[in-house]
């Protein structure tokens, strides 16, 4: 569990890395019934212009979610705002940078300020964001 006492300004939170697979986009089209061809259907992509199909942006803002809450606990978000910066392709690998940037107190509320990054394995930013999470105290 992460406590307020134990966060630092300047403070990482451990990387979540996982491989963008075809089966991903699927699996996500059927959860979230976003089914635009751009995301599963390789001939329909290319025609638009497309290398190949790509990642849906919300499943992408999902990723850097499970490493939040991973870090700051499920339940603890107070605010999660982001920018897609890059379509994510098949087969690339994607790793979240979660940077602690400040920490403060609103009245009972303990506060963490986040620096949320999701970059492939050749730096390229694909979702870039800022987040807030309350966290308890020891005390």
């Amino acid at each position: 569990m992460l406590y307020f006492e134990d966060v630092n300004e300047g403070d990482a939170a451990p990387t979540l890395t996982r491989v963008l697979t075809r089966t991903d986009l699927v699996a996500y089209a059927g959860a979230s019934s976003d089914y635009n061809p751009m995301h599963h259907d390789e001939v329909k992509a290319t025609a638009a212009g497309q290398p190949s199909v790509f990642g849906h942006g919300m499943f992408s803002m999902g990723l850097l979610g499970t490493a939040i809450t991973d870090y700051v606990g499920v339940g603890n978000i107070a605010r999660f705002t982001v920018r897609f910066a890059r379509q994510t392709w098949p087969d690339e690998e994607l790793s979240s940078s979660i940077v602690v940037t400040g920490k403060r107190t609103e009245g009972d509320d303990h506060l963490i300020d986040l620096d949320v990054r999701l970059r492939n394995a050749a730096g390229e930013e694909k979702v870039v964001g800022e987040a807030t999470a309350t966290v308890p105290t020891r005390g």
